[in-house]
């Protein structure tokens, strides 16, 4: 492998982030993507299809190992990826997802932190294999395609690799609060909906 061609390191460093921060919620993902679209789309170093193709399985294969390891019955490694989700916030997942099951796959991946908790409410309820990789797998090629996007619209706006990649990630970030700003708005007006049907 030739470790001075920038495409030696650009696919392995996608594919093996993706792939990391879709199990272990270290990694912006959406960042990654979004910076690896914005070199492919400002220099010859990345091919774009495959960036999102590379994006797809990446996350793909996280989302299986997140929904497999518990759902084949390990308790420990279930208390080890829930430890860190608000308990509330699993709760509510497992009620959703009695009801539209293959949709709250697919919005759980598109929302930021949406995904573990659905992916564990999905094992908790034993969700069938066959129903949960096709959704699996669409909700990751739209997620890949979503912010491979934003990769695309900064590296439109410049020609310079470092700018359109810093604007990508500055990108990648600005919707990922806006969308967590909202999903807080709906939660906090659905629970103040709940109270005062409450009260009533």
């Amino acid at each position: 492998m030739n470790w001075t061609d920038p495409a030696a390191i650009g696919y392995p460093a996608l594919f093996g982030g993706v792939l990391l921060g879709s199990i272990i919620p270290i990694v912006p993902t959406g960042a990654v993507v979004g910076a690896a679209a914005a070199v492919a789309t400002t220099t010859d170093h990345l091919s774009l299809p495959l960036v999102i193709v590379l994006a797809t399985l990446g996350a793909f294969v996280g989302d299986v190992v997140t929904f497999g390891v518990p759902r084949l019955g390990s308790e420990a490694a279930f208390r080890w990826i829930s430890r860190r989700q608000p308990a509330e916030r699993l709760e509510k997942a497992r009620e959703q997802f009695t009801r539209r099951g293959w949709q709250i796959v697919v919005i759980g991946r598109l929302v930021p932190a949406g995904r573990i908790p659905v992916l564990l409410a999905a094992a908790a309820l034993s969700y069938p294999w066959r129903r949960l990789v096709p959704a699996a797998l669409v909700a990751c090629v739209l997620w890949a395609v979503a912010y491979s996007l934003l990769g695309i619209v900064s590296g439109g706006i410049f020609d310079s690799p470092l700018i359109a990649t810093l604007l990508a990630t500055v990108l990648v970030l600005l919707v990922t609060v806006l969308l967590n700003l909202i999903a807080r708005w709906r939660r906090n007006k659905a629970e103040a909906k709940e109270k005062t049907g409450d009260r009533a």
